[in-house]
């Protein structure tokens, strides 16, 4: 299996100065995910976590939604054409009964952030599939003070960040502020299914008590994914894009975008976040 970082040999310049060394880098391979055996996606991941990976994208693309869905996930066994396993294609089997979609083009391309699909039909894509609507009764408060302290305690749990400075990272906390799961990736969007698919396997969907935390954009697919996992608070460190804001606005979905420190921006779902009484005018 393909390791989370590797070494390299870089060439150092510092104020002129030159010297030779490795430097430590996250690692990033193909992952093929089948459904019952037929390609389905491709994506680009930091290996590890595959399992979990797959399913969290089958929970996103509305495929699945309970974990006894799922009969098996495996590794393909010769996925190469000289028999060798590279790790890099994960097969997951549904259990009997379970309906099996039709994998078409427009479905993967439905996928991507990207895609060419007009935003409506997008918005329309996720409200018809999702099986865990934001749903929290009652509602999740959650203070501005306690956001605030939020993407320091994910820093922290970033352990490969710190060595190599080129993960992305996602985090699902409690509504009292409690660190519950923390994955990496160089793709945000692989780190939400990460988290997504762990919590679907420990039988802990929906998680509607839970605010999931991203440390860089808030894109439609990522509003997208917590949506799909009925999670009621997404918040991330930058901006979101105007994709990610109707759909959160349509869902329910409180966004939060721009958290950095005391400072933080709430683009829709504002009846979950605790506001002190405003101090009268004078």
């Amino acid at each position: 299996m393909g390791r989370v970082t590797e070494r390299r040999r870089t060439l150092r310049i510092r104020d002129g100065a030159v010297s030779s060394r490795p430097d430590t880098l996250v690692a990033e391979e193909p992952l093929e995910i089948r459904l019952n055996g037929r390609p389905l996606a491709i994506t680009m991941r930091t290996p590890g976590d595959d399992f979990a990976l797959a399913a969290g994208f089958l929970v996103s693309e509305g495929v699945i939604a309970e974990g006894d869905e799922v009969q098996s996930i495996v590794y393909c066994a010769g996925a190469t054409a000289d028999g060798v396993n590279t790790y890099n294609v994960v097969d997951v089997k549904l259990a009997p009964g379970v309906e099996v979609p039709d994998i078409t083009l427009e479905r993967n391309v439905y996928t991507t952030s990207s895609c060419g699909l007009c935003g409506k039909a997008s918005l329309d894509a996720v409200r018809t599939t999702t099986r865990h609507p934001v749903a929290d009764a009652p509602p999740v408060r959650i203070t501005p003070e306690l956001l605030s302290v939020l993407p320091d305690r994910l820093r922290a749990a970033q352990r490969v960040f710190d060595r190599t400075g080129g993960l992305h990272a996602a985090a699902l906390f409690s509504e009292e502020g409690e660190l519950l799961d923390v994955r990496e990736d160089v793709g945000r969007h692989n780190a939400v299914d990460k988290l997504v698919g762990r919590a679907l396997t420990d039988g802990r969907l929906p998680l509607s008590r839970a605010v999931l935390l991203v440390s860089g954009r808030a894109s439609f697919e990522l509003a997208q994914k917590a949506v799909m996992a009925g999670i009621p608070v997404l918040a991330a460190v930058s901006a979101p894009s105007s994709l990610a804001v109707d759909l959160a606005a349509e869902s329910g979905l409180t966004l939060v975008g721009f958290l950095r420190g005391p400072s933080m921006n709430v683009y829709a779902g504002e009846h979950r976040i605790a506001l002190e009484a405003a101090a009268p005018q004078v």
